[in-house]
């Protein structure tokens, strides 16, 4: 049963936020519904974090409004702050105390007043019961990541903030924790969760594309797929390195991406894109068409962003 309706938990208009003379978020506006996974996809430093922040109630915009939860976004962040969990890319928990006696700190620290029961709650909605006396500094990377989501979880927030949750997580315990958020989801809590990995993309069920404080794109993933216009094929053979340094340069031709052995080639006009390749890798050449992918989209998105500002990386 999905925990998604219509309610909308975060209505943000026109945010932007400087440091110094760099325009970090440009005048971004979002909206994210109850028991939805919402997903941000951008280049290191794309504003992706700042958003999501400032979304929260947990950094002030230059200007813009909005609601998170109910709650005004710049007069009310207090309240905001109550129903927010928020996880960060490092680790920061204590490697020298148990995995209960962590939650147990997390729960002074918020002044829960029936600590014990939020702690033992926690722990069997992580799963985590059966290593609760362990030394968290002997946990394995997906065991601390688990942990780190149980402490997000102990004063029961409607609202989690995710910032590269599973960064440097071996596959299975990534494809584990999205297996937790959609537990999650399913209860009606929101997630927003920037991410670099385009499986974990691909599970969100809604998505924005931020490069250098700008949204360029949001809504569910095959919509940001067919908004791009790209069609691809897929070219099979040898030399595909040589091939693609040609096919670059070759018009009608925007992007190439080596997957494996094999190239996929990508272009906003289909006809001319299969002459291109044909010219440059032989009328025998085994090619055939695919489905352009979020990743084919996402690396072409990146180029063409770094393009409209000015090459930055």
């Amino acid at each position: 049963m999905s925990g998604r309706d219509d309610t909308l938990v975060i209505d943000v208009k026109g945010l932007n936020k400087h440091f110094g003379d760099k325009h970090v978020v440009n005048d971004v506006s979002l909206q994210v519904r109850r028991g939805e996974i919402f997903g941000f996809l951008g280049p290191n430093g794309s504003g992706k974090t700042t958003s999501i922040r400032m979304m929260c109630g947990l950094l002030t915009p230059d200007s813009g409004s909005g609601t998170c939860l109910g709650y005004d976004i710049v007069r009310e962040s207090d309240q905001i702050k109550r129903h927010v969990g928020y996880m960060t890319q490092k680790f920061s928990y204590w490697d020298d105390l148990t995995i209960r006696e962590n939650l147990d700190f997390v729960a002074r620290v918020y002044g829960m007043a029936r600590r014990r029961e939020a702690v033992d709650k926690a722990l069997e909605g992580l799963r985590l019961t059966s290593r609760a006396n362990q030394l968290t500094g002997s946990l394995s990377g997906g065991w601390k990541q688990r942990l780190a989501l149980a402490a997000c979880m102990l004063h029961e927030p409607r609202l989690l903030l995710l910032d590269e949750p599973t960064a440097g997580v071996d596959p299975t315990a990534r494809r584990d924790f999205w297996e937790e958020l959609h537990q999650l989801a399913a209860q009606g809590i929101s997630v927003l969760v920037s991410t670099h990995y385009m499986d974990e993309a691909e599970r969100c069920h809604k998505l924005a594309y931020i490069a250098y404080g700008k949204l360029l794109a949001q809504g569910v993933a095959a919509n940001i797929i067919a908004g791009q216009g790209l069609h691809t094929f897929t070219l099979h053979g040898d030399r595909l390195v040589e091939l693609s340094a040609r096919l670059r340069q070759t018009p009608g031709v925007d992007q190439t991406v080596a997957f494996g052995s094999a190239l996929h080639v990508s272009g906003r006009d289909a006809a001319a894109l299969e002459r291109a390749i044909r010219e440059v890798a032989g009328q025998d050449a085994r090619i055939e068409p695919a489905e352009t992918s979020l990743e084919d989209v996402f690396i072409y998105m990146m180029a063409q962003s770094q393009d409209n500002f000015g090459g930055q990386a």
